[in-house]
């Protein structure tokens, strides 16, 4: 277990330094930072608010990503500051597996996430359902969210590269 926590920790490491460096915007135009899945895993877990667990990253083709962890959806929003109501917390209480699947589309210092499918304890959704709770659920809990929208790179990114091999953050000028 030692074995994995410290390659876990090298792989944070080695992430947040990589997001240091591109936040410095010190980096010259045309550099590319590649970041493996397991080091963005491993920022995702030390970052993501209490009630995240065992974030997993997957590129199955160029742009096509699938991201999954164990959620508790009411441990989550406590850890926001806004606990949910008694019936609330009876619904979202308790760890589930949750797979997001999402189209990532970037140039010219913009991107865009376009969420395929959503699947929570085995229930799919997808199509007219997901946009649904897209515009009903998550933009109003979320309103800075930037779904199916373009939203601006910041720190000079010009565009992410996102491969099956890594992820790769383009600096622009």
């Amino acid at each position: 277990m030692a074995v994995v926590t410290a390659a876990a920790y090298d792989n944070y490491v080695s992430a947040k330094h990589k997001f240091d460096l591109i936040e410095a915007e010190r980096l010259p135009a045309g550099s590319r930072v590649s970041l493996s899945y397991p080091e963005l895993e491993a920022w995702v877990a030390h970052e993501a608010p209490d009630g995240v667990r065992s974030p997993r990253i997957q590129v199955t083709a160029p742009g096509l990503a699938i991201g999954a962890a164990q959620v508790d959806f009411a441990k989550v929003r406590r850890s926001q500051g806004q606990p949910p109501g008694w019936l609330m917390s009876k619904l979202l209480e308790g760890e589930r597996p949750v797979s997001v699947t999402a189209r990532i589309r970037s140039s010219r210092g913009t991107a865009t996430v376009d969420v395929e499918r959503v699947e929570i304890s085995g229930v799919t959704i997808d199509g007219r359902t997901l946009e649904f709770l897209i515009q009903n659920v998550l933009l109003p809990l979320y309103p800075g969210a930037a779904v199916g929208r373009p939203f601006a790179l910041s720190h000079r990114i010009e565009r992410l590269d996102v491969a099956p091999a890594a992820t790769a953050v383009v600096i622009g000028k």
